[in-house]
């Protein structure tokens, strides 16, 4: 067991609710929200939790969360809902826009009369901001347009499982700057890996978060490479991650969005750049032979579904810093 892990009762295996550090914000609205402290105790309760999982089992006894989403979702959905059954608890579920059928700030309000914590899978950052404004519950931002931080989680406990450690590491991201990739670079860069992003002219990431990253990154004595050239950014790195060209609601830019990303696809001669122990990441969907090759995903040193399994692990830690 590692220095962070909670203790469970060695006979029995029950969950002890005061061992776990609760995280010192209400909400999960961006990475930044856990400190370093606690970004590192969940990645070792996620291990934990992944290792032993019936010592969890009641953790969210008599607990349940809404989930709010505004885009289609499998990972997300259904790794949110099966923490809380698997955990003791309940989720309950609703699809469509918020805000739209009556005011956010009634939803919000209306929502922490029944449930312990939401979950909101939006575009706009602003709205998964005013639901936490609104409700005294903790609300967990399962994607906006800006962050994905519950995707960030599981990500650097899959390259962590793979290599054993993180700080000295190298993370490539190719292709856009998008809500992934500002994620990643927030919570790689304080774990002490060097993050590198290649992407085409126009899809940078927003210089705010860039900035933020280049502050934590001289804390950390961690690297951050910016660059057009794929190549230049895979070079030395141990994790190489995509994501889809045109993501949720940029479906009529798709034409363009292949035009301007053909040279970043992750084929087989420009996943070769990367070192030769490198993984591959993508947080899926994925569109095989747009931004990733077929050959490239079911390749030996893909890890995309245990990246999708450790979606699990991550949020059931997650809940448990939050919810207990």
């Amino acid at each position: 067991m590692n220095k962070h892990s909670v203790e469970v009762n060695a006979v029995a295996g029950t969950f002890q609710p005061d061992n776990i550090l609760k995280a010192a914000g209400s909400d999960l609205l961006c990475d930044l929200d856990l400190t370093n402290d606690e970004l590192g105790y969940l990645l070792d309760l996620a291990d934990e939790v992944k290792r032993a999982p019936k010592n969890y089992a009641n953790a969210m006894g008599g607990k349940s969360i809404g989930m709010l989403f505004e885009k289609p979702s499998l990972r997300t959905k259904l790794t949110f809902d099966l923490a809380m059954a698997q955990m003791g608890g309940s989720s309950v579920f609703l699809e469509g826009p918020i805000g739209v059928r009556e005011p956010l700030k009634d939803v919000a309000r209306n929502l922490d009369r029944w449930v312990n914590g939401i979950v909101a899978r939006v575009f706009a950052q602003s709205t998964v901001e005013a639901l936490a404004q609104w409700s005294s519950v903790p609300v967990i931002n399962a994607l906006s347009d800006a962050f994905h931080p519950c995707q960030a989680l599981a990500d650097v406990l899959t390259i962590r499982e793979r290599f054993g450690r993180l700080s000295g590491l190298k993370l490539a991201f190719i292709g856009d700057g998008n809500n992934v990739a500002q994620s990643l670079m927030l919570t790689a860069v304080r774990l002490g890996m060097d993050f590198a992003l290649g992407c085409p002219t126009g899809y940078l990431p927003d210089p705010d978060i860039v900035a933020q990253a280049e502050g934590l990154a001289a804390v950390s004595k961690a690297a951050i490479t910016i660059t057009h050239n794929a190549a230049e950014a895979l070079d030395g790195a141990h994790a190489v991650y995509t994501d889809v060209w045109a993501s949720m609601g940029q479906e009529q830019e798709a034409v363009e969005r292949r035009t301007a990303f053909h040279l970043y696809q992750v084929n087989d001669a420009l996943f070769a750049q990367a070192r030769p122990d490198a993984i591959f990441l993508h947080c899926l969907p994925a569109k095989r032979g747009e931004e990733v090759t077929d050959s490239v995903m079911e390749s030996e040193r893909s890890a995309v579904f245990q990246q999708a399994e450790n979606r699990l692990h991550a949020q059931k830690a997650l809940l448990l810093m939050m919810l207990t």
